[in-house]
This record gives structure tokens, sequence and C-alpha cells, in this order.
């Protein structure tokens, strides 16, 4: 789609990020309808897809997602992880309707639910993965534009895109390119000037890594404290003066003194000192007089 125009044509860095990504490379398995995008086959099986084929289908989608009026009519989809970051900062620069994770099924059919959505064009990251929302716009008369690998089924697909769609860093790259392009065709960017968005921000990024890079930087920050903490601990002196210890046995007691007795009491007598006597002598009864508790004799009680 390029109609030989130098403007639109393959740039060279455009070509080394191609390399790099390895977007060129397929998969070991060819569908008879990818076979007019290979350019050749390895030694070892593995496809090779031809890059100005790539650059051109990427043209034309571009130039399809930019004649849509309401950029929110195009619907970007992506059911497998490596595809879900790019997605949504695609539709975060073009303005379009992302749908990351799993695709509610009856979303193009099904008016009865929430979800309900009439796209007027849809951009899938697989054709195989995103089978689902692929036979409901064919259902509704939906375009389809996909990225399409070598073994990709093409199936309801308008326009195919061939890359290598199984590779983390080549399906950013392409939705990175996608982006650039509408926005170059819609005016909103100058091709003279680069494009200050960065291609790592299309990269998906494993959420495990970047848990454990913090925890490895928490444990580093850890470990510098408690090496300031001991800097500052050996700097100080902590000698202390021990405390004199006195035999306390060998300490003569002082002599008590007597407590003060309160006023309008007397001192108490030492129990002690007083003589106590033979108390059985003392409560005996006298042995001369005799009481007789029977009664006289005489007096008859009968």
């Amino acid at each position: 789609m390029s109609g030989g125009l130098d403007v639109l044509a393959l740039r060279e860095d455009d070509v080394t990020k191609f390399l790099a990504c390895q977007t060129h490379l397929g998969a070991t398995n060819l569908d008879f309808q990818m076979e007019q995008y290979v350019f050749k086959r390895k030694s070892d099986g593995i496809y090779i897809i031809n890059l100005k084929k790539t650059w051109e289908k990427l043209l034309l989608a571009a130039r399809a997602i930019a004649a849509v009026e309401n950029p929110a009519d195009v619907c970007v989809i992506s059911a497998r992880p490596y595809g879900q970051r790019a997605v949504l900062k695609f539709a975060s620069h073009t303005g379009a309707t992302p749908v990351a994770g799993r695709f509610t099924p009856g979303t193009f059919t099904n008016q009865i639910q929430a979800a309900f959505r009439e796209p007027r064009l849809l951009v899938v990251t697989d054709p195989r993965q995103d089978h689902q929302p692929v036979t409901e716009a064919a259902y509704v008369n939906i375009p389809v534009i996909a990225l399409c690998n070598t073994d990709s089924p093409l199936r309801y697909i308008d326009i195919a895109i061939p890359c290598n769609n199984k590779s983390i860093h080549s399906i950013g790259l392409m939705w990175w390119l996608l982006t650039r392009e509408v926005l170059r065709l819609r005016g909103s960017i100058s091709r003279e000037v680069p494009w200050e968005i960065m291609v790592d921000l299309y990269f998906y990024r494993d959420p495990t890594e970047e848990q454990n890079k913090e925890e490895d930087t928490s444990g580093l920050e850890v470990v510098a404290k408690k090496d300031e903490y001991q800097g500052d601990w050996a700097t100080t002196d902590l000698s202390l003066a021990a405390p004199e210890v006195t035999d306390w046995a060998a300490e003569a007691l002082a002599p008590v003194a007597p407590a003060a007795v309160a006023p309008g009491y007397t001192a108490a007598k030492d129990w002690s000192a007083t003589d106590t006597g033979d108390w059985a002598a003392s409560s005996a009864p006298a042995t001369g007089v005799t009481s007789d508790w029977g009664g006289s004799a005489a007096e008859n009680w009968g």
C-alpha cells in the first residue's frame, strides 16, 4: 500500500526493529493461505516471513483504522496476556475500545447483556486464540484485522498482517508500529520527527519478575540501613563504670531506736516479764466450802 512513495517506504531503523524482535520468524507449520507471505524455510523447519509484505499489510490496516470517523468504534481485542498491555496502550493513544482478557460470548450478537457493543472495525492479536470475537464479527458483518503467523487460520479475516504473534517483543512492536502509522495518517504526529513514545511500553511485563525486583531493592535498602546503624554503634563509647560492690555481711547492724508513742496512749507492758504464777492453783475452789446440790435426804419426792 505504499504505492512507491518514499514517505511510506520501509525505513532501515524499522527493519532493524523487525529483526531485533524476531518478527520475521514464523512457526514450523504453514497454512495454505499464508504461503503468499512466506519468503523461505530454514533448515530447522522454521518459515521466514517476507517483511516487505508485512509492512504493506501494516499500512493497509492503518489506513482502514484511520478511515473510521469515531475512534471508539474500533475494537481491539487480545485474550493472550502477551498482547493485553499493547492493546491497552493502543487504545489509550488512538481512542479505540479495548477488550483485554476474556471475551464475553455474545458481546457483538446479544443485545440484552450490558456489555453489548456494535463496533465498525475489529482488530485481534491472534485469530486462533480470539476465535470467538472473530466468529461473532462474521455474524454481524464487522471487518476483522488480525496479526497472523504462518500457521494461523484466515477464516473470517479480512486483513491479515503476517508476523510472529507468539513472541512478546514481536507483538509489542507490531502494535507500536500500527499505533504510530494511525497517528501519522490522522495528522497527530509528524513523519519527520521520531515518535517520543518508546516501544518498550508496549512489551509484556511479568508481574512476578517486577515483584522480585521490588523485593531485591527493598532488601538492599534494609542492608544499607543496618550497616549505617552498626557504624553509629561502633563509633559510640559503650564502656560503663562498674558499680562498687561492698560486703554486706561485714557491715555492723545499727541499733534501732524505739518507736515514739502517740499522745494519749501509754506504752504497753512487757508481757514476757510479768509473773503469771500458777493458774491451776488460783483457779481451784476452797476445800472447806461445799454445797449440796442434791437437796435434803429426808425430802420425799414420791
